[in-house]
C-alpha cells in the first residue's frame, strides 16, 4: 500500500508570533516518522566544534556509551474515517496510523523517555533496543504541555543502561553536541552539532509555552523525536522535539535546515518523576497573554476573563518586571519563572501601569488542558 503523510498544526504561541508548527505522523503498512516542524527560512548550519579539543569525549565514545540506552519506537494508532456519504450517513471506518520515534531508557524498572507527541493517541507501542530485541510498551503518562512522556517495558535489567541526565542550565553557547534517533526510519542514526543557542521557547502540543528550550544545528529530522541530545561527557542534555525548515522531502516530511530544539533535561526529569510517583502533572497559571514585542519586563497583551490575573486586578498593557522580587526583562523569562511555582501559590509581580511601578499579589491557579493563545 502506497504510505502517506499526515500533517496535523499545532498553531503557534504569543511568543512564536505567527509560526506554524506542525506534527508530522504518516500511515500506512510501513512507518514513517513523527516529529514537530516549524516552518520558516533556513539558515545554514554551522560546522561540528571539536569534542577533543573542548575536553570531552569523541563522537564516537559518545555513541558507544549512550547508544545502548537509546531506543526506536514505533508507535500505532487508530482514527475513524469519515463516511463516504456526501451527508455523511453511514458508520465510516476505523484506519490504522504508524508512526516512529526515538526514546531514552531512564532507570533499571523499564522507564524510557520521549516526547508526549510521539506517543499521543497509542493504542499500541513497541520499543527495539539497539541488539534488535523488541517488546511491547505502556505508556505510564504524559504532559502535553511540556511535551513529555513516559512508557515502561518488561524486559531484564541487564538489556537496560540508563544514560545519565545532565543540568541543562550548564549549556552554553558553542558547546558540542551529538544527537541519535531513528530519522527517517534508520535508528541509531547518530549526528553532532553545537549549542547554538539556549533559553528558546517554542511551543507544546496543547499551544501553551516549553521555556529554556535549547537550540542546535545538529541535524534532527522526522523520526529524531524523543531521542537524546547528549553532551560532550554523554549525558542527556534534552530531548529532541522540533525543528525549523523551509525543506521538505518527496512526501512532504519537514527536514533539518540546521535549526533544531531540544526540550531542556531540567524539565523533562522533574515532569518525568511526578509521573513516576503517581502524581498528576500540574502548571501553575495566571491567564495572561503577553506582547512578543514588549522589552524590558514581560508586557500583558491582554487578561482573560475570569483567571488569576484579572482577579489580581492585572490588565492589559502592564508590564511585570518582576516576581517575588527577581527581574523579569522577557516574556520568556516570565514563563519560565511562573513554571517555577505549584498552583495556589501566592506571588507577589512588581507591574508598571501608566508610569507608575505597584505590587500586585496573584494566587496562581492551575493550568487549563489547553489554550488558545499559548500565553
Amino acid at each position: 500500500m502506497k504510505s502517506f503523510s499526515r500533517w496535523m498544526p499545532i498553531i503557534g504561541g504569543a511568543v512564536a508570533g505567527g509560526i506554524i508548527a506542525l506534527v508530522i505522523a504518516s500511515g500506512s503498512n510501513s512507518s514513517n516518522s513523527v516529529t514537530t516542524t516549524v516552518v520558516r527560512p533556513s539558515q545554514q548550519a554551522a560546522l561540528p566544534a571539536s569534542f577533543s579539543k573542548a575536553g570531552g569525549l569523541t563522537v564516537n565514545q559518545i555513541y558507544r556509551s549512550a547508544s545502548p540506552g537509546v531506543v526506536d519506537i514505533i508507535v500505532t494508532s487508530q482514527s475513524q474515517s469519515p463516511s463516504p456519504g456526501f451527508f455523511g450517513g453511514g458508520n465510516g471506518s476505523a484506519q490504522k496510523t504508524q508512526g516512529e520515534g526515538a526514546g531514552v531508557v531512564y532507570d533499571k524498572k523499564g522507564d524510557i523517555l520521549t516526547d508526549e507527541h510521539v506517543v499521543a493517541g497509542a493504542t499500541s507501542v513497541k520499543v527495539t533496543f539497539q541488539d534488535g530485541t523488541s517488546v511491547p510498551a505502556k505508556v505510564l503518562g504524559t504532559d502535553p504541555s511540556t511535551d513529555v512522556g513516559v512508557i515502561r517495558v518488561n524486559v531484564p535489567s541487564s538489556e537496560l543502561h540508563p544514560i545519565p541526565f545532565a543540568n541543562s542550565s550548564d549549556a552554553q553557547v558553542g558547546d558540542p553536541v551529538v544527537a541519535i534517533g531513528s530519522p527517517f526510519s534508520l535508528p541509531e542514526t547518530t549526528t553532532t552539532g553545537i549549542v547554538s543557542q539556549t533559553g528558546r521557547s517554542i511551543t507544546a502540543p496543547n499551544n501553551y509555552t516549553i521555556p529554556n528550550a535549547i537550540q542546535t544545528d545538529a541535524a534532527i529530522n522526522p523520526g529524531n523525536s524523543g531521542g537524546p541530545l547528549l553532551d560532550a561527557s554523554s549525558h542527556v542534555l534534552g530531548l529532541n522535539d522540533q525543528i525549523e525548515t523551509n525543506n521538505s522531502t518527496a512526501s512532504g516530511q519537514g527536514s533539518s535546515s540546521g535549526v533544531g530544539f531540544a526540550i531542556p533535561s531540567n524539565g523533562v526529569a522533574r515532569i518525568a518523576n511526578a509521573i513516576l510517583a503517581g502524581k498528576t502533572v500540574k502548571h501553575a497559571y495566571v491567564g495572561v497573554e503577553l506582547s512578543s514585542a514588549s522589552t524590558g519586563g514581560a508586557e500583558i497583551a491582554s487578561v482573560q476573563p475570569g483567571t488569576p490575573g484579572a482577579n489580581a486586578g492585572l490588565k492589559a498593557h502592564d508590564v511585570i518586571t518582576a516576581i517575588d522580587g527577581h527581574a523579569v526583562s522577557s516574556t520568556d523569562q516570565f514563563i519560565a519563572n511562573i513554571d517555577n511555582y505549584s498552583p495556589g501559590e501566592t506571588v507577589t509581580m512588581t507591574v508598571k501601569r501608566s508610569g507608575q511601578t505597584q505590587s500586585i499579589k496573584v494566587k496562581l491557579g492551575t493550568r487549563p488542558a489547553s489554550t488558545p493563545t499559548g500565553g
